[in-house]
């Protein structure tokens, strides 16, 4: 039997950052991620964001890889959102993500984190957020299409 402890914070947007996630579909939204990333065998220990951005920690299957984990939470929340025409507009997520892994020792300061991400943007953008948390862990990007 193989173990293992693979902590993702992930993180994305809104499609142009639009500030889409409004106050009445927030809960059933990020509700909605948990249950999608747990049917896809993975555990979602939290998810939260502000109006243009999501954050999930999460726990994914060793049989699936980042990347899919993350598409498949983008377009069934997209679907959700859309087939209940809770917008005027058809909801996007952007094309890319981050995801980061999350020591043991860490999980608990990074579940924090996302569960005040209300608090955190009444003083710092999506934008500076991101940008931080890429060169906190060390990811090269080109600023040009950092953002779509």
């Amino acid at each position: 039997m193989s173990h293992h402890q693979l902590l993702y914070h992930i993180v994305f947007s809104v499609k142009e950052r639009r500030q889409l996630l409004i106050d009445r579909l927030r809960d059933d939204v990020f509700a909605y991620m948990a249950g999608v990333a747990n049917n896809l065998g993975g555990h979602a220990l939290n998810v939260n964001g502000f109006y243009d951005h999501a954050h999930t920690l999460a726990r994914i299957p060793t049989k699936v890889c980042v990347a899919d984990f993350v598409g498949r939470i983008k377009s069934n929340t997209s679907k959700h959102i859309n087939d209940n025409k809770w917008l005027t507009r058809k909801f996007y997520w952007q094309d890319g993500y981050g995801a980061f892994t999350v020591s043991s020792s860490m999980r608990q300061a990074v579940f924090d984190y996302i569960d005040k991400q209300m608090e955190h943007h009444a003083k710092r953008s999506f934008e500076d957020e991101y940008l931080a948390m890429l060169k906190k862990h060390g990811v090269e990007y080109d600023p040009r299409y950092v953002f779509d």
